[in-house]
């Protein structure tokens, strides 16, 4: 491989590993907010509202471990801006050096700052205060979430700028900040943050069921996590049909890419399976629904949907994105499917039975493959630009030798298997611990119908 593939795929791992841990906290710093204001009303109320604080105790912890993993591999991911994409800054920086700045300004001090006090502050300050610190925290992650969502939003539907002398210079920085793409792609990866801590919370509050724990803020966590899975993922769908409509329009190449259309036409169909051949420019093993396409896209039968023939040399590796795009719906409608299984029980107030605990369990990390998967096709789909229309991907690469890059890429996979291995060890092995300390309490009464006992 040359050394521009190289760096390509270095860059694909390095961000690939950092935003799993984000996709995590983002969502996460509600859920714990979640609980937090409900352990302050039912204490208020006079009522028992250790459970809630037990889930809050139990879920901070995994949260601090993701943050640091997440603050860990963004300074590598920042890193290589330098060594391997200097002309990333050199064309755009006046643009990007500014929203990262926001991004540690506004965000990430924040959450720093006042994770401590979530971690140790609980019976050291007062009350207030720990819930207000879980406030500041749970704001900082979203806004860290706009910040980095606006830079790479703007890298796709630039906007509010002016080239000089090769230079990019912001002109307009609410048209950059709220660029054609960036409303959907923030509201898109908030409910993908939101999924993946909601089928987290429900694995593993799934697992300690299946070994035993009946403590109700077990309990508690389960319900809130499927709850929430099956509120959000119809939204999601909602929401990835308005970003998929916006591509079309701002990136028509990229969604022709997703669907493996060769010709622009009418009465395109939806592919369901097939294998993309760019040197036959054609599908091997094509598997259809007649008209799919051009309904989803434009709402009729035989609306017109573009062809990746008008964009030779200028469209995305087409494999990649179609496939990509393919397991995120996939496991999208199984989020579904699991989601609503699991809340018709519970509305039911019947207690899960066995084979949909081992389920969730299973999909306990459902939402990092979905996200992933998304990932890919928003950036390989904007292949082969950079920043699009400005910046050439080839163009903002470094002159460092194939042969370094490729030994740094092998040792960063080994470091990021094994720190992902450690990761859901340790998540699994905090999952056993409190199965084994939780023990039933005789004035829980958690003999029969627990789930429709928990509050």
């Amino acid at each position: 491989m040359d050394a521009l593939i190289l760096a390509r795929i270095q860059f694909a791992a390095n961000i690939s590993f950092h935003i799993l841990f984000p996709t995590i906290t983002i969502a996460l710093g509600w859920a714990l907010l979640f609980f937090k204001l409900n352990h302050d009303r039912v204490r208020a109320a006079g009522g028992d509202a250790a459970p809630w604080m037990a889930a809050y105790r139990f879920w901070v912890k995994i949260f601090a471990l993701s943050f640091a993993m997440g603050v860990v591999s963004g300074i590598t991911m920042s890193f290589q801006f330098g060594t391997n994409w200097p002309g990333f800054m050199e064309k755009v920086g006046n643009i990007a050096g500014p929203l990262l700045a926001y991004e540690v300004m506004t965000a990430f001090f924040l959450e720093a700052v006042f994770l401590g006090i979530m971690l140790f502050g609980y019976r050291r300050v007062p009350n207030w205060l720990h819930t207000l610190a879980t406030v500041l925290v749970a704001g900082g992650t979203t806004a860290s979430a706009f910040w980095i969502l606006a830079l790479n939003s703007w890298m796709h539907t630039p906007a509010g700028f002016e080239l000089r002398d090769g230079v990019a210079h912001a002109t307009d920085w609410l048209a950059i900040i709220f660029n054609p793409s960036f409303p959907y792609r923030l509201v898109h990866m908030l409910l993908a943050s939101g999924l993946t801590v909601s089928f987290l919370m429900a694995g593993l509050s799934a697992l300690r069921w299946l070994w035993g724990d009946r403590g109700r803020d077990c309990v508690l966590a389960l319900k809130a996590g499927i709850y929430t899975a099956a509120i959000l993922i119809p939204l999601q769908i909602l929401a990835g049909d308005l970003h998929g409509l916006n591509t079309l329009e701002h990136q028509p190449q990229k969604v022709a890419a997703m669907e493996a259309n060769w010709q622009t036409g009418p009465n395109v169909p939806l592919i369901l399976f097939a294998w993309p051949d760019e040197t036959a420019r054609a599908n091997h093993f094509e598997l259809a629904i007649p008209n799919g396409a051009s309904l989803i896209l434009r709402h009729q039968a035989d609306g017109i949907v573009p062809g990746l023939d008008d964009y030779i040399g200028n469209h995305p590796p087409v494999a990649p994105v179609f496939f990509a795009f393919r397991i995120m719906v996939g496991v999208g409608l199984l989020m579904l499917l699991v989601s609503w299984a699991a809340s018709w029980y519970l509305l039911r107030r019947r207690d899960l039975p066995k084979s949909l605990l081992l389920a969730l369990a299973g999909m306990s990390f459902s939402g990092w493959v979905a996200t992933l998967a998304g990932w890919y096709v928003t950036e390989i789909g904007r292949q082969p630009w950079l920043v699009t229309g400005v910046l050439a991907t080839g163009e903002a690469a470094s002159t460092v030798p194939a042969p370094l890059i490729g030994l740094s890429l092998v040792l960063y996979l080994a470091v990021y298997a094994a720190l992902i291995i450690a990761y859901m060890v340790v998540l699994t092995q905090l999952a056993r611990k409190a199965a084994r300390g939780e023990q039933p309490r005789a004035d829980e009464k958690l003999a029969a119908g627990t789930f429709a006992a928990a509050e």
